[in-house]
């Protein structure tokens, strides 16, 4: 033990990271604490300029395009952030959609389209960022999951719950398959974030109040914090974390 770099526990110095849906609400502090532990890292999204401006702001960052619902889009995006960079070494998905809707009338459309972001798209990135993250010393695949993969929810979430459920699973079915090839694969499932996509309904006095009334901690999440989830399981402090769904929800899941 003596011989541990501690102080090195949280860096990603010489490390390249690719961060999909990095410019979002959780996406930009993210990308932002990952260039502050010292990795390069490459920001994609279906637009390029908001990728583009946030790395413009940061040291040794890139922009490129990437659509997880398009098959094509996420081979040449991880391709082009490889091949910038010289390899990956962290891949962190957190692209998605969510499509609120009564089950008995769910639309086929809507349904398909919810499982195409948050589910086929996250496999189409694991295997795409899959021979990239074996080449590195420690490889290091982080999905962004939910709450709602494990409880159900009163405003309609039938596809997006099956998709995060699946996306569990599928997190801990890569972690068996791949962890013999130094590769740790896991998920970070926040609960209510603080995030401009959820600006429009924290306006709602009487449904924040239920909100928060379910949160042991009496709060909702910052972004920030969910951030700092996937800075440590990007870290080498989390080394031997491998198929875990780590919750940010303050609770919640605890209480259920």
């Amino acid at each position: 033990m003596s011989q541990t770099d501690y102080a090195g526990l949280y860096r990603l110095d010489g490390r390249k990271a690719l961060v999909i849906g990095g410019y979002g609400g959780i996406g930009d502090p993210t990308v932002r604490l990952l260039a502050a532990q010292g990795a390069a890292v490459a920001i994609a999204g279906r637009s390029i300029d908001k990728a583009k401006a946030l790395a413009d702001d940061l040291p040794n960052a890139v922009g490129l395009r990437l659509d997880v619902t398009d098959r094509t889009s996420i081979e040449q995006g991880v391709a082009e952030a490889a091949s910038g960079m010289g390899g990956l070494d962290i891949v962190v998905n957190m692209a998605g959609s969510l499509i609120e809707g009564a089950a008995a009338e769910f639309a086929d459309d809507d349904w398909d389209a919810v499982l195409s972001s948050n589910l086929t798209g996250a496999f189409q990135v694991s295997r795409a960022a899959a021979p990239h993250l074996f080449a590195s010393e420690a490889g290091r695949l982080i999905h962004i999951s939910s709450v709602r993969s494990v409880t159900g929810g009163r405003r309609g979430f039938v596809a997006y719950a099956a998709a995060k459920a699946g996306l569990n699973n599928m997190v801990r079915q890569l972690a068996t398959e791949w962890g013999g090839r130094g590769v740790t694969v896991n998920a970070v499932a926040p609960g209510f974030v603080r995030s401009d996509i959820t600006a429009e309904v924290a306006q709602d006095e009487g449904f924040m109040r239920m909100v928060v009334g379910r949160i042991p901690m009496g709060r909702i999440a910052e972004a920030v914090e969910v951030a700092g989830a996937i800075g440590f399981l990007a870290s080498p402090a989390a080394g031997f974390m491998n198929g875990q769904i780590l919750f940010v929800d303050g609770g919640v899941t605890a209480s259920q």
